[in-house]
């Protein structure tokens, strides 16, 4: 339930703080106090439709502030559960308004959209009006409050389920029947692909394997020409090493006989030959290290040129195309085998067409079977409400080819308010108290059943008096029974069945000067006698006025 409400500069609300408890709850004040302010104001907090307008004039920004008490298993803790907001504790809903229209909701001081602060707001809160009958404005919501009404929430979600299990099945089958079907007309280009890629089997990593070895290959024909030339130098007929040996040898012989001139010169001769032999030595073995066959660098280009044919051919990179050959082969498996898959395929969305169908009906005679006494139950509430002419009926149109996750049905609420006249959808036929009354009595009948924990009603006592004022007061305080009530009402029938009465008004702002704020005060039960008082006699009180209070408040009436 709603525990505590908090508002900071919206329109003529400078800093209110507000405590609600279980049970009815009543807002009363003169026309104009503010009443009105309160509601938009919670409407902001619970993802309403933001404007600028609602910040106070002079000010920046205004804030709204709504804390919740719920279970830990209410639907709302799991839809915040479900987009990663920490659900512990109260649950605590910001808005803040800024002057230039933008806003910033918060749901446990974490940053949320206004999309999910709506949706999370509706299972917590429902405000009605006579022109904010939300209840009653889409069918979807009537056949939710029906399977409401009649326990049905399993079987509806079964029904969904199984919908959605129909559906994947179909979708299945299509994929694979249009898969098998593009295979068939390509069948010839795939075999004949299959088999060339088969013969070509590329390997993963292949390409750059073949590209490195070709690269190291045609290197070492570009520079082995280079090495032979010096092997023939340093080896063949033109080699310095014998023309050197032979002087080496003449000097050793003449050196005999001119000491200190030529040993000198024979050591050098020496470590030169020495030189020249290892040089013969290292160039022999870097022209046997540059031998390759010729043949291969052959092989590996045409592997290598055949590779990138393909992926040509097939618009593909060539590292692709082992996985090209594995999907052709896929597809032809495929169609080899489609047609057995396609049965299998097709049984099952017939099974789960056939599971769908009878859960669905199911869940139709079911509805059907509530509807009469979803519309009883509402009739008992209408005569004290003063619409004893009036019918209420739960209309039912079912097709069995018609399907949706909501089953085969489409529930409309029908009512006819007066003998006579052409029974129609509620919210063309009704007027705007009527509808508030029809309302009433629906949420009633239903009790704790398809509502949201708190409910808001809006003035929906306008324009009635007396007994039918008594007779909402009566159904609004054994409403509150099972879910949490506040009423803004100008009936004091209504306000006397509270059990907590707020009373708004309107005087001098904290801030001086001509500037008017809103306040609210919780009425005590002195206060309250006046309140209801005024309510009855208008601006002047009378002492008759107060003792038919006093009469109210003791339940005397």
């Amino acid at each position: 339930m709603l525990v505590q409400l908090s508002i900071r500069d919206i329109v003529l609300i400078e800093r209110l703080d507000l405590s609600f408890e279980a049970g009815l709850s009543v807002l009363t004040g003169e026309t104009g106090a503010g009443k009105s302010i309160l509601l938009d104001s919670l409407s902001l907090a619970l993802g309403g439709r933001g404007d600028g307008s609602l910040v106070r004039h002079g000010m920046d920004k205004g804030q709204v502030t709504a804390v919740f008490d719920v279970s830990g298993t209410h639907r709302a803790r799991a839809l915040l559960k479900e987009n990663g907001v920490d659900d512990d504790g109260d649950l605590i809903f910001r808005r803040v308004q800024s002057g230039d229209g933008r806003t910033r909701a918060y749901i446990n001081d974490q940053p949320v959209s206004v999309q999910l602060m709506r949706q999370a707001g509706q299972l917590l809160v429902e405000i009605h009006g006579q022109h904010d009958d939300r209840a009653l404005v889409d069918t979807d919501a009537h056949r939710v409050l029906l399977d409401a009404f009649a326990g049905l929430a399993d079987d509806a979600a079964d029904v969904g389920e199984a919908y959605r299990r129909w559906r994947e099945a179909e979708r299945a089958y299509k994929t694979h029947k249009a898969k098998v079907e593009a295979a068939a007309r390509e069948a010839d280009y795939l075999r004949s692909s299959v088999e060339e890629l088969e013969t070509l089997s590329p390997q993963d990593g292949e390409e750059d394997e073949l590209a490195e070895r070709r690269a190291v290959m045609q290197k070492s024909e570009r520079i082995a020409g280079d090495i032979a030339e010096a092997s023939e130098f340093l080896n063949g007929n033109a080699s310095p090493v014998p023309v050197i040996a032979s002087l080496m040898r003449r000097l050793e012989r003449k050196s005999a006989e001119a000491p200190g001139l030529l040993e000198e010169t024979v050591q050098l001769l020496d470590s030169a030959l020495d030189s020249l032999s290892n040089a013969q030595m290292e160039v022999e073995a870097a022209l046997r290290r540059t031998e390759f066959d010729p043949r291969e660098l052959e092989r590996v280009e045409e592997r290598l040129f055949a590779l990138r044919a393909a992926a040509r051919k097939y618009q593909v990179q060539v590292m692709q195309l082992p996985a090209l050959a594995q999907k052709m082969i896929s597809d032809l498996a495929d169609l080899d085998a489609g047609e057995e898959k396609l049965g299998h395929l097709l049984a099952a969305v017939s099974e789960t067409r056939a599971v769908f169908d009878r859960k669905a009906r199911s869940l139709s005679d079911k509805r059907h079977h509530a509807a009469s006494a979803l519309a009883e139950a509402v009739m008992q509430e209408l005569p004290a409400l003063k619409l004893e002419r009036a019918r209420f009926m739960v209309e039912i149109t079912s097709d069995a080819e018609a399907l949706t996750a909501d089953g085969i049905d489409i529930v409309e609420f029908h009512v006819q308010t007066n003998p006579g006249t052409r029974p129609g959808p509620i919210m063309k036929v009704a007027s705007g108290g009527e509808l508030s009354r029809f309302l009433l009595a629906l949420k009633v009948a239903l009790a704790d059943r398809g509502s949201a924990p708190t409910l808001v009603f809006d003035e929906i006592d306008t324009g009635v008096g007396g007994a039918v004022a008594d007779a909402i007061g009566q159904r609004l305080k054994r409403l509150s029974e099972r879910v949490q009530v506040l009423s803004v009402t100008h009936a004091p029938q209504v306000a006397a069945r509270a059990a907590t009465h707020l009373l708004i008004s309107k005087g001098p702002s904290a801030e001086g000067g001509d500037r008017i704020a809103t306040r609210v005060a919780t009425m005590e039960p002195g206060h309250r006698t006046e309140e209801i008082a005024r309510m009855l006699a208008g601006a002047t009180v009378t002492e008759e006025a107060r003792a038919a209070a006093a009469k109210l408040l003791s339940g005397e009436n």
